[in-house]
C-alpha cells in the first residue's frame, strides 16, 4: 500500500481512470478460508463462537490474503460520483481507513464499546468507513437516510440517547434546529467539501490526524452492531437490534445463504444508505465472499444513470428494489449493452412477474427474487441455479426453518395461505434482531408459539417455494374472498396505461369491503377519458386474474405515498379511504 502521505485515499482526491476492464482471477479463490474457519459451526459439530467481530474475522482476513497472493486484485469498495470522481480501495486500504476513523470516535469524539452514533450519510465513502470503524470499536450505529426531516432526526436522538451524530454540510443546519435542548449527544461529527462549522468537528482533518494503528475491541456474538428505525403499520418507528451475529456471523456459518458470488464479482446494491438492505447487499455479504462492493453516489435514482452505469463499468451482479426494475423496463434498452451483468436480484418487496418476464426479454437476464425484513434480513431467495417461478421469492435461507403457520401458529400444508413465520425454538437461530429497544412487549409480540411472526402472508408450494401475498392487515375480505392487493397491482401493472398502483381495501354497504386502485398513470396516457380507461382497466383485471378480485372503485393520482426505503403506504391510502384521519 501506499504511504498515507501520498495516498490518493487517504485524502479522498478523486481520480480519473482509463476504460474499465473486467477483472480475472484464478479458480483457487473461490473456495475462501474464511468459511473453512468455520467449517465446523455451520456442519453444527461446533456451537456458535463466544466471540465474533467483523471487521476483525472478515475484513481484516481478506487483507491479509491480499498480502499472501489469495484474493484477485479487485478492489474491496468501488466508487463513482457519476462525475468522474472515483475511489478505489483495496480490504488494506478500508483497513487501514477505518482504523484511523476507529480512533477519531474513540479519542476525538470519547465514545466508547455500547454507545451509539446516529450516522446520516448518503451513498458516499465515509458511510463505510463509519460504520466499519464502528464494528472495530463496539460503538451501535445506526444508519439513516438523507431524507428524514428535523423531527425525524429528533425523534432517534431523543429515543435513542446517542451520544454522537455525523452527516453532512447539508443537513447539519437540519441538526442544529433541534439540538439545542439535546444533553445526550455530547459530539456531532461532519463530513464537508471544505471549510468548518460552528460547534461541529471536521471528520475530513480529524482523519487526516488520526493514527491508523488500532487494535479492536473484543465482542461477542450478541453484542449490538446496528440499529434501525423501523416503521410500523402504527406509532412511531421502533428501534429493531441486531447483533454481531445476525448481521455479520451469519452469512459465514451458512455460506451463500442467499448470494452465490466469489472474489471476481463486483455487485451493486441501489439501496439507500439508511435501509437495512444497503448494509446486507453493499457491506457484509458482498464482504464474506471478497466480492467488490460497487456504488454510485446516486444523488437522484433514475433510468439513464443505472442503465449507462451498468454499460460502462463491469457490474457482474445488481440488486436493487422492484421499483428499480420497473423503471427499467419502460426503457428502451435495445441501445445498452451489459457486457459482464449475469446475476440480478430483486429484494423489499414482491416483485410482479410481468416485470420479471419484460427484463427477461429485454436483456437476456433472470431476475432472481429476495425476500426478507430489517428483524429477519433474509428469509427467502432464488439463488443461482434454482428454478425461477416468476412470482415466487424462493426457498428458505439458512439456517432459517421457514414455514406458513395459522393464528395458533399450526404449521400449514403447502398450498394453504397463512402467516410466514420462522421456528425460533428449541433455539434462536443466527440472523434474527436481538429486540426492539425499551419495547418489551413488541418484542414478545414477535413470537408465537414456536415461531417469530413475521407479519407478512403468504403460501408455500409442495416444492418449497413461498408466494407473498401481502400484510396481515392489507389483506381484503369482500364477500368472504380474502384478496391481497399485490396480485390486483401486479394485474394492473400488465396494462400499458399503469405505470404504478396501490390497492386497498374501500367500504362497501352490500360487499363489506371492495378493492379500490389508485394508480398512476404512464406518459401518453393521462388525456384519456378517464370513465373509459377505468372500464378498459377493471376488464383487463377479470382477465388476468380472478374475476372477483378486480378493483370495483378506481382513483387516478399523480403519486403514491412511499416510505423512504420505497415501499407504497397503503396503511396511508387505506385510512383517508375508511376515514380514520
Amino acid at each position: 500500500m501506499k504511504t498515507l502521505a501520498k495516498s490518493r485515499l487517504f485524502k479522498f482526491c478523486w481520480i480519473l481512470r482509463g476504460p474499465h476492464q473486467p477483472f480475472h482471477g484464478h479458480p483457487r479463490f473461490l473456495s475462501s478460508p474464511i468459511f473453512a474457519q468455520y467449517e465446523a459451526v455451520s456442519q453444527g459439530k461446533q456451537p456458535i463462537p463466544e466471540y465474533f467481530n467483523f471487521a476483525n474475522d472478515v475484513l481484516d482476513k481478506w487483507s491479509q490474503l491480499e498480502k499472501d497472493g489469495k484474493r484477485p486484485s479487485n478492489p474491496a469498495l468501488w466508487w463513482i460520483n457519476g462525475r468522474g470522481g472515483e475511489v478505489r480501495w483495496s480490504f488494506e486500504e478500508l483497513g487501514v481507513l477505518s482504523r484511523k476513523v476507529a480512533n477519531v470516535l474513540s479519542d476525538r469524539c470519547g465514545l466508547r464499546k455500547g454507545d451509539r452514533i446516529l450516522a446520516i450519510l448518503p451513498r458516499i465513502p465515509e458511510w463505510w468507513l463509519v460504520t466499519v470503524a464502528c464494528i472495530r470499536t463496539g460503538i451501535t450505529v445506526m444508519p439513516g437516510t438523507t431524507q428524514l426531516t428535523a423531527k425525524d432526526i429528533q425523534y432517534r436522538l431523543r429515543m435513542s440517547k446517542a451520544k454522537c451524530i455525523i452527516t453532512t454540510d447539508v443537513l447539519a443546519p437540519v441538526v442544529d434546529s433541534v439540538t439545542a435542548d439535546n444533553h445526550d449527544l455530547k459530539t456531532k461529527l461532519v463530513v464537508t467539501s471544505g471549510g468548518q462549522r460552528e460547534g461541529w468537528l471536521g471528520f475530513n482533518e480529524l482523519l487526516k490526524e488520526a493514527p491508523a494503528d488500532f487494535t479492536n475491541v473484543q465482542t461477542k456474538v450478541q453484542d449490538p452492531m446496528i440499529i434501525y428505525f423501523t416503521s410500523g403499520t402504527t406509532g412511531s418507528p421502533k428501534m429493531t437490534e441486531l447483533s454481531q451475529g445476525s448481521m455479520g456471523l451469519r452469512p459465514i456459518i451458512n455460506p451463500r445463504y442467499w448470494l452465490d458470488f466469489s472474489p471476481l464479482d463486483i455487485m451493486w446494491c441501489t439501496a439507500d444508505t439508511g435501509w437495512v438492505l444497503s448494509c446486507l447487499g453493499a457491506l457484509f455479504d458482498p464482504w464474506v465472499l471478497g466480492s467488490c462492493v460497487f456504488v454510485h453516489n446516486l444523488p437522484q435514482v433514475e433510468s439513464t444513470t443505472i442503465l449507462n452505469t451498468l454499460s460502462r463499468f463491469p457490474i457482474t451482479a445488481m440488486l436493487g428494489a422492484p421499483t428499480l426494475f420497473r423503471m427499467l423496463v419502460q426503457n428502451d434498452l435495445s441501445s445498452y449493452k451489459f457486457m459482464s451483468l449475469k446475476h440480478c436480484v430483486s429484494a423489499g418487496e414482491a416483485l410482479n412477474p410481468e416485470v420479471m418476464e419484460q427484463w427477461k426479454s429485454k436483456t437476456g437476464l433472470d431476475i432472481h427474487e429476495a425476500y426478507g425484513q430489517t428483524e429477519t434480513g433474509m428469509i427467502c431467495g432464488v439463488r443461482k441455479g434454482m428454478k425461477i417461478k416468476p412470482g415466487s421469492m424462493g426457498k428458505a435461507c439458512a439456517p432459517y426453518d421457514v414455514q406458513i403457520v395459522d393464528e395458533e401458529a399450526n404449521i400449514l400444508p403447502p398450498g394453504k395461505e397463512g402467516e410466514i413465520a420462522i421456528k425460533v425454538k428449541p433455539e434462536r437461530p443466527v440472523g434474527l434482531f436481538s429486540r426492539y429497544i425499551d419495547n418489551p412487549d413488541k418484542t414478545a409480540a414477535t413470537i408465537r408459539g414456536d415461531f417469530h411472526i413475521t407479519g407478512d402472508r403468504g403460501v408455500m408450494d409442495k416444492e418449497g417455494y413461498f408466494w407473498f401475498v401481502g400484510r396481515n392487515d392489507d389483506i381484503i375480505n369482500s364477500s368472504g374472498y380474502r384478496i391481497g392487493p399485490f396480485e390486483v397491482e401486479s394485474a394492473l401493472l400488465e396494462h400499458p396505461a399503469v405505470a404504478e398502483a396501490a390497492a386497498i381495501s374501500s367500504p362497501d354497504p352490500l360487499r363489506g369491503e371492495v378493492v379500490k386502485a389508485f394508480v398512476v398513470l404512464s406518459s401518453g396516457f393521462a388525456s384519456r377519458d378517464k370513465d373509459k380507461l377505468i372500464h378498459e382497466l377493471q376488464e383487463h383485471v377479470k382477465k388476468v386474474t380472478a374475476p372477483y378480485k378486480y378493483p370495483r372503485k378506481m382513483e387516478f393520482v399523480q403519486q403514491l405515498p412511499k416510505t423512504i426505503s420505497g415501499k407504497i403506504k397503503r396503511n396511508e391510502l387505506r385510512n383517508k379511504e375508511w376515514g380514520r384521519v
